[in-house]
């Protein structure tokens, strides 16, 4: 999905019968409070599709939602890997809370049907994750801690990850690069940096990474770690790399 339609930015405007309809394909549930949960959906860029007076979006549930989410997880990965240390368990935590891992999680949900942006640019689809987040701050506003962390373990990671592949999979770029930079003796530099999108009017984040005096891998994201993975995930592909190894 490279964009987002018209018909999501009037999901707001749905009738109520059937927002809950598609809420509780994503949640199995119906809600009590169902405008905490529409609130989940909106994104910065979305707030005059719904309020021209009011500031309304789902900044604060998101920021309430990744702690939880955050909290759920190493738990759950202190449980199932007791032999593994401390940096193993960091990393699993990170392949499963990126904001790759969860822009997908949030389209196999079906998130991406109900959110509410203004964005039509497909490099801004982590608004899914985001409102991921949102949604599990909502869930626990709702519903309380306990029903909230049933929900993430057995709708969203039991559905959606594996664990044993997650292990080889890769997705700290970052300190690969600094790993190689360091094993080297080569000053490998990330310079990162702050825009705003003519388009729409939100911050993006634009990472470049240097080394001597030429750009090796240039990334973009919503925030300053997701443009620096994807910077150096695109310098790992970079000839200079093998180049300049001793």
């Amino acid at each position: 999905m490279d964009h987002i339609t018209d018909y999501q930015k009037e999901r707001s405007l749905l009738p109520k019968n059937k927002f809950l309809r598609l809420l509780k394909e994503v949640i199995g549930y119906r809600p009590r409070n169902i405008q905490l949960y529409k609130l989940a959906f909106i994104h910065k860029s979305g707030t005059h599709l719904v309020s021209q007076e009011l500031s309304v979006n789902n900044e604060r549930l998101e920021y309430l939602g990744d702690s939880i989410l955050d909290a759920v997880i190493a738990e759950h990965l202190f449980e199932n890997f007791p032999d593994k240390d401390e940096g193993f368990l960091t990393q699993m935590r990170s392949k499963i809370v990126n904001r790759e891992t969860l822009n997908y999680l949030a389209i196999k949900l079906g998130i991406c049907n109900l959110v509410v942006c203004r964005m039509s640019n497909g490099n801004h689809k982590s608004v899914y994750g985001d409102a991921l987040e949102a949604l599990i701050g909502a869930i626990y506003l709702d519903k309380g801690f306990k029903r909230t962390k049933k929900i993430i373990l057995e709708r969203i990671i039991s559905n959606h990850i594996n664990l044993t592949k997650l292990q080889s999979t890769e997705s700290d770029f970052k300190s690969r690069v600094i790993e190689w930079g360091q094993k080297n003796r080569k000053d490998v530099i990330f310079n990162s940096f702050e825009e705003v999108s003519k388009e729409d009017n939100t911050p993006v984040f634009i990472s470049h990474i240097h080394l001597y005096d030429e750009i090796i891998g240039r990334g973009i994201g919503n925030s300053k770690k997701e443009a620096e993975q994807n910077a150096a995930r695109q310098a790992l592909d970079n000839p200079e790399l093998n180049t300049h190894s001793e």
